[in-house]
Formats: structure tokens, sequence, C-alpha cells
């Protein structure tokens, strides 16, 4: 036996060890478990039971035992003539909104296939955002997206991706145009909804905008077991 493997055992004891610290932690500070990934599917049965659990395990990485917040999951990887938008309050185990929402004209036409995080690109960016402000715009009231995520949504301020109506965004223009209208990048919705969706997501939401990239998937910070321990706990999948 190498002179260095009982550092190596007590070095994975400890990170084992921490990521069950860090979801006692969570759990105490709410007093009870995230629910899991089955739970938020019998609320939103038409939700990629994968997406959720990737959400679910972002959201516990980014939280680090906070206050209970409401999470928004984006599927990107849904058709925009689909309901793709959900947004859950987890303390409460409820469903608050199932809605549609736009993604970025450079992103594709009815179904998103390619993403960025580049100003000017046109494109929806992917991973996890943090709600921010509102405030007065071209489209009327607006909330502000902060990306997490360096190199995939981190330049969401500078490029104004927010939260916000859009008559493009409406259902209605899925018969003429096979598909909803598309954004400069901002997760666009219906204008019946805007108002009430922008006021309950200032109370706090995790973003999580899914879609199935590679890149992404391998080196998100809030994925990724080495840069989170709860990404290597069974938290999305109990």
């Amino acid at each position: 036996m190498s002179m260095f493997e009982p550092l190596r055992g007590a070095l994975r004891l400890s990170v084992a060890s921490f990521g069950l610290f860090f979801l006692s932690a969570w759990q105490a500070a709410h007093g009870q478990p995230l629910p899991s990934a089955a739970e938020l599917q019998q609320l939103a049965p038409n939700a990629s039971l994968s997406a959720l659990g990737m959400a679910l395990t972002a959201y516990a990485c980014a939280s680090h035992g906070e206050a209970g917040r409401l999470l928004t999951v984006i599927d990107y990887s849904k058709a925009s003539r689909d309901k793709r938008l959900w947004v859950f309050d987890l303390r409460a185990r409820k469903l608050l909104f199932e809605e549609w929402v736009a993604h970025g004209k450079n992103s594709g036409a009815d179904v998103p296939t390619t993403f960025s995080n580049a100003p000017n690109s046109y494109q929806s960016s992917i991973g996890l955002y943090e709600t921010g402000q509102i405030y007065s715009g071209k489209h009327g009231r607006s909330l502000r997206l902060q990306g997490l995520e360096p190199g995939f949504n981190d330049n969401s301020m500078s490029r104004a991706i927010v939260m916000h109506a859009a008559a493009y965004a409406d259902p209605k223009v899925v018969p003429g145009l096979g598909r909803l209208g598309r954004s400069q990048g901002c997760p666009a919705v219906r204008p019946a909804i805007a108002g009430k969706l922008i006021d309950t997501l200032q109370r706090g939401s995790y973003v999580f905008a899914y879609y199935p990239q590679q890149d992404w998937l391998k080196t998100s910070r809030f994925l990724n077991a080495q840069s989170c321990p709860l990404a290597n706990q069974s938290i999305a999948s109990k």
C-alpha cells in the first residue's frame, strides 16, 4: 500500500462528508429536503425528468442553504409551440406557472439548436441564472437575469437578457408561423401572463435554462461533482 493511500482515502471521505453536510445544511435551513425530480414531474408531467433533475442539482449547488427560493426551468430542447417554462415553489411543492417562452432568432426555428454568450449573437444562452431587478424598458416592465455560468451566460447583463412581454411569444401566432416568434436572445413570454410572472419571480428565483449541449453539461460549475459535491448526490433522482 502506498504511503499516500490513507491520505487519498481521507480526502475522498472528506469530500463526501462535505457533500452530505451541504445537503444537511440546506435541509436544516428549509426544514425539509428538496423535492425530487419525480415529485416535480408529477406537478408538471410534460417536463423532462432529466432536465428537472439537473435543475434541482444546480439549485442546491447555488443556494448554499439560503432561505427557499423559486425554481424556474426552461427546456430549450422542446419546441417553442409547446409549453416549456415551469415555475416551482420548492418549499410548498407547488407548480406556479407552466408557460410558453420564446428563444433567440439565431438559435433556430421552432426548436433551438445553437446557443451563445456573445453580444449581438441574437441567440439564447443556457445555464443557471439568478433573477435581478425589475425595470421599465422598450418592452415594458422587464426582469433582469444574472447569468452565473462563465462562458455560457455570464454576459447576460451586458446583452440585456431579460424576461419581458412580447406579442410574438403568444401561442396565437403559432397557426400562422408554425412556431412562436423569436427574440434577440431573451426568454420572452406572452403579455397576458408577463406581469404576474415577473412579479412572482422578483421574490427570488433561480432560472435554469436547459439544452443537452455536451460542453456545458461536462463543465457547468453547478452540475460537475468537482466544483459542487452535491452534483454527486442522488437528490435529483430520489
